[in-house]
């Protein structure tokens, strides 16, 4: 198998009540198929990874934060998923900010999001634990217990 060799960068965002914010979406070529996840995505050409959360972040929830506020990555990973028919190894950087509340906004969505993202939610970590859905990454509860 091929893969596109892709780096990213997503952010771990929790609120006052210590409940992180996953989105909800799908592959479009993978019709039913469902998963939650944490905002971010694939960095532009020359962009940081902090650059490239803080973008991500505005894009998916309207939340505008400057890199430098996001400080250093909490958790590195290196995964692989197949999207809307191709193959990705995707290195990715995770970041952790705090807000005391945040009312999500999908407007800053580009044509993709707008056909894979579907909902929002935030999750406590025994809703994560108990859930039986698939959410991303796999070892979320262990990783915020860690933080």
């Amino acid at each position: 198998m091929t893969y596109i060799d892709r780096r990213a960068a997503r952010v771990l965002l929790i609120d006052a009540a210590e409940r992180v914010l996953l989105l909800h979406g799908g592959d479009p070529a993978q019709a039913g198929k469902r998963w939650w996840f944490t905002p971010g995505g694939g960095l532009d050409e020359g962009e940081t990874p902090a650059e490239g959360a803080a973008r991500e972040l505005d894009e998916e929830t309207g939340l505008r934060v400057d890199p430098a506020d996001l400080g250093e990555p909490v958790h590195h990973e290196v995964t692989e998923f197949s999207y809307d028919a191709r193959h990705y190894r995707q290195a990715q950087h995770f970041f952790l900010h705090r807000v005391p509340h945040w009312d999500v906004s999908f407007d800053g969505f580009d044509e993709g999001e707008r056909q894979s993202i579907t909902d929002h939610r935030w999750w406590s970590l025994a809703e994560i634990d108990a859930s039986d859905e698939e959410i991303y990454p796999r070892d979320l509860a262990d990783l915020l217990r860690r933080l």
